[in-house]
C-alpha cells in the first residue's frame, strides 16, 4: 500500500503532499522534513529507494537476521508512526528541481513504484505542456485531480498514461460546460435589461379614476 506521496523541491519546500491516513498537521510536517533529509543525503549514483528494518545477513548471527538500519537512515518516531514500524520503503525520483517520493510498505514493488512515478510525471508534463515547479504551485487543484486518477486511497488505480490524460481532459470539458451553465442566468438578466421597450405612460386616466404606473426599470 502507498502510505504517502510527497513532492518537494531541492530546498525541502513541499509542492504536493498527500497522506492516505489521518495524521496531525505537526506530524505531517515533521515527516516531510525528515523524509527530505533522508533523500537529500543520498548520492545520485545510489539506487532510488531505501528500506528501513530490512532483514540482511550479518556475521555470526542467523542467516537473515533483522538488524536496525544505519544511523544516518534510522527512521524517527514520526516516520514510525506513519508506517506502523520499520518495515517500509521510500522510493523516489529526482527531476530538475523536484523530488517525487512515494512512501510505501513492503508489499509494493520498488521497480513498479519507480515506473508509477515516471507515469505520473509524464502525465503532468503532457497535461501542462512541459511541466515545471510553478505549475504545481498555481494549478494545485488540477495536480491533485491527476494524482487521484493514478492513486486513490493508497491503491494504484491506473497506470496507462493515455487513459489518465483522457479522464483529465473529460473532467476539464465538464467543468467548462458547468461554468457556462452557471453564467447563463446573469446573461439572461443582462439581455432583458438591454431590450428597448416602448415608453409606457406614467398615468392612465379612466373617467374620474387616475392610475399611476410604476417605473419598471427600478425592478431590473
Amino acid at each position: 500500500m502507498i502510505n504517502a506521496i510527497l513532492v518537494f523541491n531541492n530546498h525541502g519546500k513541499p509542492r504536493l503532499v498527500r497522506f492516505y491516513q489521518h495524521l496531525a498537521e505537526e506530524v505531517q510536517q515533521q515527516i516531510i522534513r525528515e523524509t527530505f533529509h533522508l533523500v537529500l543525503k543520498r548520492d545520485d549514483h545510489i539506487c532510488n529507494f531505501l528500506e528501513c528494518g530490512r532483514a540482511v545477513p550479518v556475521a555470526g548471527g542467523a542467516p537473515w537476521q533483522r538488524v536496525s538500519p544505519p544511523k544516518a537512515l534510522h527512521p524517527s518516531s514520526c516516520l514510525r508512526s506513519l508506517f506502523g514500524g520499520s518495515d517500509y520503503k521510500l522510493i523516489y525520483r529526482h527531476y530538475a528541481t523536484l523530488y517525487f517520493v512515494f512512501c510505501v510498505d513492503s508489499s509494493e514493488s520498488e521497480l513498479g513504484i519507480l515506473d508509477l512515478i515516471q507515469v505520473f510525471v509524464e502525465t503532468l508534463d503532457k497535461c501542462f505542456e512541459n511541466v515545471c515547479e510553478l505549475d504545481l504551485i498555481f494549478h494545485m487543484d488540477k495536480v491533485h485531480h491527476i494524482l487521484q486518477e493514478v492513486v486513490i486511497g493508497g491503491m494504484v488505480l491506473e497506470t496507462n498514461m493515455n487513459e489518465i490524460v483522457a479522464q483529465v481532459e473529460a473532467q476539464s470539458k465538464l467543468e467548462k460546460a458547468e461554468g457556462g451553465l452557471s453564467a447563463a442566468p446573469s446573461r439572461a438578466v443582462s439581455a432583458v435589461k438591454n431590450i428597448n421597450l416602448p415608453e409606457i405612460p406614467r398615468n392612465i386616466n379612466i373617467g374620474d379614476i387616475n392610475i399611476k404606473v410604476p417605473n419598471l426599470s427600478q425592478f431590473m
